[in-house]
């Protein structure tokens, strides 16, 4: 072979082994995942009703305090439990409702410090007609600011009954919210963001019939230090020993209860327990909302119970408080003070 040869030959093998280099890295490139989309805040609101496994109905157990079953009433197979106030109940009807009302506001940011705010909704109310439409629960969330999600939960449904049902039970409450931590994670969209769900404080606003699984929540919900505050708005009638308690022994926590006239003299009684328990209290909102801090607001006599969450003292009161909790900003730049009440 002529050296002529020679060099048209490992020319002709240097393209072949360039061309199957160029090759290999083709389809290396084509079969190589694609790179991650970075965790990010939310481009747009989400919100739906969820169902859940953990939730305060259906309820098989006893009503407490009381030797009896809860579902105290039957009609062949169907059960019931007398309400006091509202008669008759069916199971079927009124107790069997396992969703949840979740909402992730436009901007929420797992990569910042979040909070989760759960909502237990009074008496004669639904998720969707009550919470979501006439108190405007999802959007007050959203307006306040902070980086926070909301999770309000079914009660008895359209009815006459402050029952907490699974929420009386021990422990329960802290099973519901590690759900909520799944599910949120899941309406978000992204695995990623399951750490901050799932490690988030909770601030518990109960309004109305809400004071009695808040009661319950706080002396057995087991949730611990994670339960970083309550707010009450014209919700407190009743168990106020319970209220009493946890104040005592959790001086870390804040609290703040809005009242009209249908309160005030349960407020009364819980202020005399908190200072027989040494338990310092202001009665006007603090511009913070921090460690320790206990305040009772008096809305006046002319509120109406109904129109609590969005027209008592200030408007939208639910959207004023949270605004005070310092620490949870969602985009760094949140403007404090309540909006006065339109006349």
């Amino acid at each position: 072979m002529s050296r002529r040869t020679h060099i048209v030959v490992a020319a002709l093998a240097a393209g072949v082994a360039v061309a199957a280099s160029a090759l290999t890295l083709q389809d290396a490139a084509m079969s190589a995942p694609a790179p991650k989309r970075e965790l990010a805040s939310l481009s747009a609101s989400k919100t739906a009703l969820v169902p859940f496994d953990v939730t305060p109905f259906p309820y098989r157990g006893n009503t407490p305090d009381k030797n009896r079953p809860f579902l105290d009433v039957q009609d062949g197979e169907r059960l019931g439990h007398n309400s006091a106030r509202g008669g008759t109940y069916w199971e079927d009807q009124t107790y069997s409702d396992q969703r949840v009302l979740l909402h992730i506001p436009k901007g929420f940011d797992p990569r910042r410090p979040a909070l989760m705010i759960v909502f237990l909704h009074g008496n004669g109310a639904t998720l969707n007609r009550d919470v979501r439409q006439r108190q405007a629960v999802p959007r007050q969330v959203t307006e306040s600011g902070l980086n926070a999600v909301l999770v309000a939960p079914q009660f008895a449904v359209n009815a006459l009954d402050s029952s907490a049902g699974r929420f009386w039970e021990p422990g329960v409450f802290a099973q519901f919210v590690n759900e909520a931590g799944e599910r949120l994670t899941q309406l978000y969209g992204d695995e990623r963001a399951r750490g901050a769900f799932q490690s988030a404080p909770v601030v518990i606003a109960a309004y109305s019939g809400g004071y009695n699984p808040t009661a319950y929540i706080l002396s057995g919900g087991g949730l611990g230090d994670r339960l970083r505050g309550v707010l009450l708005f014209d919700a407190l009638f009743g168990e106020q020993d319970k209220f009493a308690g946890w104040l005592a022994g959790h001086p870390a926590a804040f609290f703040v209860s809005a009242y009209g006239k249908a309160a005030r003299d349960d407020n009364a009684t819980l202020q005399h327990m908190l200072t027989e328990r040494g338990v310092s209290f202001q009665k006007t909102l603090p511009a913070n909302l921090t460690r320790g801090n206990v305040a009772f607001i008096a809305a006046g006599d002319d509120v109406n119970h109904d129109d609590f969450m969005t027209a008592s003292w200030v408007n939208d009161p639910l959207k004023v408080m949270l605004r005070r909790i310092t620490g949870f900003s969602r985009s760094g730049n949140i403007t404090t003070g309540a909006a006065p009440k339109k006349k």
